[in-house]
């Protein structure tokens, strides 16, 4: 069997015939992410773009599985109602759907749920490695490495603007922020920046404005945004425009960064740099992951979903492909046999080119899939790639500072471990 993904195949080829094999009962895959609230932005996306990738393989016969295809459906739940409604979601659709993965950004509401489904051996895949510990052995973030890819920008900011010295940075106290947090104080103490203002806030401060005049009281060079959700990143930019703000701005995400520059001005947006590109750059159409034509699937997204582009808009169905080639190599959807299949070699591309599985020094298991990530920024108005920057050799050069980091905030998985958090999810 090729290693090749399916969906690989589709856009190499254009179309597949429909293989034999008589079709059974359809194979069930997962949602728990946000689908309303602060963090939709970072759910509803992503689940659009996995509707693109199932009908291309249901189109084509469905996946096959010991010798029969199988049409995939997905069941999605809203993750932002709250934990213990997210924990019962989980637990139908182990136990009444015999779902053999489920997909998720990860975070507080889905902290209960994840315990629940490693108790139950189901593979689970999340946005955010720093859910990861050992005692969560089928947790795996195979598609986005948040927040360890944050250091390409500032390594990139570094080096295109080495002026640029003060960092003024805000972050929200929860396990979106505080991980990210620690990463970029690591990241600017690496590049010898000096941090002039530190401001975290708690994850439903709508302030934005009374943040931005705080940072910018210290006159920093460059304005970091960390991790915050979307409409924060929105309400954070436009105050630093009002606000007259001449430098830099980092931040994760850049979601319709469009409406960010009708919001403020062209100018005002070139001095944003942020993670995610749009399918369409250039600097994509030859990378060998697995869109083998990664503007197709941006020209489909947008052609369904008008206006819906965003960060995690490719990430989960990046995740079905990964898992689709792993379940045809083991032949199964068993959680460890396709687990097996998805670490052979310890090696493997993701979406940005080959990858290595990582993590135990900092999670504690090498269940993160970690390799180059783009810079971007916004150049006459469209998000273009700037460079390319490999996380690992980072990691590889600074891992004690970023353990120092976690550490003092708290997100080393040992000390986030609950000592009873192993016997609740097996009594659930």
């Amino acid at each position: 069997m090729s290693i090749s993904s399916l969906s690989q195949r589709l856009l190499v080829t254009g179309s597949l015939p429909k293989l034999g094999g008589h079709t059974r009962a359809p194979i069930r895959i997962g949602f728990l992410i946000p689908m309303s609230g602060d963090e939709q932005a970072w759910g509803l996306p992503g689940y659009e773009g996995c509707k693109i990738w199932v009908d291309w393989i249901n189109t084509h016969g469905g996946l096959m599985v010991g010798g029969r295809r199988h049409k995939i459906e997905m069941r999605v739940h809203d993750s932002a109602i709250g934990p213990d409604q997210t924990l019962t979601a989980a637990r139908d659709m182990v136990e009444k759907d015999h779902i053999p993965l489920i997909v998720t950004l990860g975070g507080n509401d889905v902290a209960q749920a994840i315990d629940y489904l490693m108790s139950r051996k189901v593979l689970v895949a999340t946005l955010l490695p720093s859910d990861l510990s050992p005692d969560r052995p089928y947790l795996i973030a195979p598609a986005e490495v948040h927040p360890l890819f944050n250091v390409t920008g500032i390594e990139w900011l570094a080096r295109t603007q080495p002026q640029a010295k003060r960092v003024a940075l805000c972050s929200q106290t929860d396990l979106m922020g505080l991980p990210s947090l620690a990463v970029y104080r690591a990241g600017f103490e690496a590049a010898k920046r000096e941090i002039v203002k530190d401001i975290q806030y708690s994850a439903d401060t709508k302030d934005a404005l009374g943040i931005v005049k705080a940072m910018m009281a210290e006159t920093p060079d460059i304005l970091c945004w960390c991790s915050s959700p979307p409409p924060m990143v929105k309400a954070l930019t436009e105050a630093a425009y009002k606000l007259g703000f001449e430098g830099h701005i980092l931040s994760c995400t850049g979601d319709n960064y469009d409406r960010l520059i009708a919001r403020t001005s062209t100018a005002f947006m070139e001095r944003f740099v942020f993670q995610f590109p749009d399918f369409d750059d250039p600097k994509l159409a030859d990378n060998a992951f697995f869109f083998r034509q990664p503007k197709a699937f941006f020209d489909t997204y947008c052609s369904r979903f008008p206006g819906a582009w965003g960060a995690v808009s490719w990430e989960y169905a990046s995740i079905l492909d990964l898992w689709h080639n792993a379940v045809e190599l083991a032949d199964s959807t068993n959680s460890v046999s396709v687990l097996a299949a998805m670490k052979r070699g310890r090696r493997m591309s993701h979406v940005f080119g080959p990858a290595r599985w990582w993590g135990e020094e900092i999670f504690g298991i090498d269940n993160a899939l970690v390799g180059d990530w783009p810079v971007v920024t916004i150049r006459d108005g469209k998000a273009r790639i700037e460079d390319f920057v490999s996380v690992l050799d980072w990691l590889e050069q600074n891992g004690p500072l970023l353990k120092r980091h976690m550490e003092e905030l708290g997100q080393l998985w040992d000390q986030r471990l609950s000592p009873d958090r192993s016997a609740k999810a097996a009594s659930q």
